[in-house]
């Protein structure tokens, strides 16, 4: 029974290629007019990129969907952001009242700093501890989560 039924199955598939390949094959490719180039160089100097993150950060009517945009969008890129863009979207964090994002952004700008962390960190919280202090907002080491919540000593190493 599943013989026949297969088998007819596949005559009519036969039938359908022997109508649908001499139509294809009638149809002529067009020429190509136009090429759409896929890359994008940007022509943006690291001091227009700067400002247009400080700027964006600087809105005044920014929310915070806007914000974690910008953020990822930074996260995103190939690039530990400049102290400037750190400061204004710190600022963006405490005008949106949202002290969970701050921290989570400098969290994230340890962890692009990469193996040049101990070098790159550093520098960086210099540069924005006054804002930091100003904000109110303390540093992941500063709270204790950059050690795991149940962090023991080695019973191994106790005596």
């Amino acid at each position: 029974m599943f013989r026949i039924a297969i088998q007819r199955g596949f005559s009519c598939v036969k039938n359908i290629q022997s109508v649908i390949i001499p139509y294809y094959a009638k149809i002529q490719p067009a020429a190509v007019t136009s090429v759409r180039s896929m890359s994008k160089h940007s022509t943006e100097t690291d001091e227009e990129f700067d400002a247009r993150y400080e700027a964006y950060f600087n809105r005044t009517d920014i929310d915070g969907w806007d914000v974690r945009k910008a953020m990822n969008d930074l996260q995103g890129m190939d690039l530990v952001p400049e102290p400037k863009i750190m400061i204004a979207a710190l600022r963006a964090c405490r005008r949106v009242n949202d002290y969970a994002l701050a921290v989570r952004f400098l969290e994230a700008v340890k962890d692009k700093c990469g193996t040049r962390m101990k070098e790159i960190y550093p520098f960086l919280l210099q540069e924005v501890r006054p804002t930091l202090d100003e904000l109110g907002i303390c540093t992941p080491e500063e709270m204790g989560y950059d050690k795991p919540e149940l962090h023991l000593e080695n019973v191994y190493d106790i005596h």
